[in-house]
């Protein structure tokens, strides 16, 4: 794992005090011989450190001045609240709403505020493909079927090594190697439960969460998150001891769509509740090496003290889109999940595989992952500064510290399917709030992608939203103004 240099530590402490308000923007940095002299660093670790931070987006240099924050640096919108309590099982059915969604992002052309990935761009294809091509050289017969079954035995080193680095240590034998995160899912959720069972689940939620649910049978019990804090602790405690739940899925880290993180110690009591009740946990953890900050977040499995907790990966969001390789660290249900993918489809790819392991082995993965997130962090920034010139000031939109997502709540009046239509009808995607919930709940939300380099036609887009916003905001108003007004029948 990437020891942070001096020059980079410094840059992340000037970045928080962007992030926070305490520097400003338009408002000059310390300069560098007063921030060498008062941080206890050299010059030259100054002037590293603020060149990575023009790099990010976070602050520019002018002429004879000095460095600046940059404009977009600060996010003057307001953060939602936590949704609805309820106690209740749902019967889920968003899968026709949700295809009518994704069918609107096969257009190229249309801007993608509603993928689900980021730009293509961001990652070292063609690395990869030299990987694939040396790796499969290297192959020998017998270890295509070998590959196979237990899956390619130096990827799984290099994950179990990565979960060591980070401090959960874990067997080998627990890591069943799968087609990307979600078929991981799927086998975790197969191995618990059967039709008619109830399972937990993140209010929002992916809304592939919800559509597994539904193909299996399977009902929902939704549970607010906070975009700050998580899920909520009391509503999952109530629930589990008033409802036979079989199971727990929910992402602990820059949860989609919220891009919320639980904090170490609400990690820690989520983990200790679901051991307390036995309710196995599906943690959904796709998005973990996407921080913006110097230090990882920990997944709950690092609290895991009985091997109820399976902790699903994939390479998709942070290397290979399209290799289609996860896995899961399975803890005591391995053997099950293992024989649930045998009986299925078997295996991944083996190139896939081979080329993903000799990538991680040759090195150079987390220094395209700092690459990745300082990229992806100046994309949020630029999008934040652009709803705020655009947006109607109600907007609400969350401020994650990780991941390619951001949540905007938009004035009542706002109906975020007919946005999501308008939208398309101006060539603009956009994930409706709808999709997210199994009551079809969060009608005035959307989830917007910043994982797209940003440039005119981002802007251009923000910018369209941003008159529809506020022409439905106030033909919406208009309509409730005129019905205040008008006479009741038989009056």
């Amino acid at each position: 794992m990437h020891k942070l240099k001096r020059y980079e530590r410094f840059a992340d402490d000037i970045a928080e005090l962007i992030r926070t308000g305490v520097l400003l923007p338009n408002q000059r940095v310390p300069s560098v011989r007063h921030a060498s002299r008062t941080y206890g660093v050299s010059p030259a670790t100054v002037f590293k450190a603020y060149y990575l931070l023009e790099d990010r987006g976070l602050i520019q240099a002018r002429e004879r001045s000095g460095y600046y924050v940059r404009e977009h640096a600060q996010r003057p919108l307001q953060q939602p609240g936590i949704g609805p309590r309820q106690l209740h099982a749902t019967e889920v059915g968003v899968s026709e709403l949700v295809f009518s969604v994704l069918g609107s992002l096969k257009d190229p052309h249309t801007v993608p505020f509603g993928s689900a990935f980021p730009s293509p761009d961001l990652f070292p294809l063609g690395r990869l493909a030299r990987s694939m091509g040396q790796s499969l050289r290297r192959l020998k017969p017998f270890d295509v079927i070998a590959d196979m079954t237990a899956g390619n035995a130096d990827l799984r080193r290099q994950i179990a090594l990565r979960y060591r680095l980070s401090g959960a240590l874990l067997a080998q034998e627990e890591l069943v190697i799968t087609n990307g995160a979600l078929e991981a899912l799927n086998l975790c959720l197969q191995a618990v439960t059967v039709p008619g069972d109830l399972v937990a689940i993140e209010a929002p939620a992916f809304y592939a969460a919800l559509q597994v649910l539904e193909r299996l049978k399977l009902k929902a019990v939704e549970i607010p998150v906070h975009p700050r804090t998580g899920i909520d602790l009391q509503v999952l405690e109530d629930s589990l001891a008033r409802l036979p739940i079989k199971a727990c899925w929910l992402m602990s880290s820059f949860q989609n769509p919220l891009g919320a993180s639980l904090s170490a110690a609400s990690g820690q009591a989520v983990a200790a509740l679901l051991q307390r009740y036995q309710v196995p946990l599906i943690e959904d953890d796709v998005y973990a090496e996407l921080y913006y900050g110097s230090q990882p977040p920990r997944p709950l499995k690092y609290y895991d003290q009985q091997g109820l907790f399976m902790h699903c990966g994939s390479f998709s969001k942070s290397l290979a889109p399209g290799y289609r390789v996860g896995w899961v660290a399975a803890g005591r249900f391995a053997e099950k999940v293992s024989q649930l993918k045998l009986m299925t489809t078997l295996s991944p790819s083996v190139p896939a595989q081979a080329a993903i392991a000799d990538y991680l082995q040759q090195g150079g993965y987390d220094r395209h992952l700092r690459k990745l997130r300082h990229q992806l962090q100046a994309q949020q920034a630029a999008m934040l500064a652009s709803a705020a010139r655009h947006f109607p000031a109600s907007t609400k939109v969350t401020q994650p510290q990780g991941g390619y997502f951001l949540w905007f709540e938009f004035p009542e009046q706002v109906d975020a399917l007919k946005l999501f239509r308008l939208a398309l009808a101006h060539g603009i995607s956009l994930a409706p709030g709808p999709i997210f919930s199994a009551t079809r709940g969060f009608g005035h939300c959307a989830r917007l992608n910043h994982g797209h380099p940003w440039g005119a036609q981002s802007e251009q887009a923000m910018a369209v939203l941003g008159q529809l916003l506020q022409h439905e905001a106030s033909v919406a108003t208009t309509e409730d103004a005129v019905a205040d007004v008008q006479p009741s029948v038989g009056a």
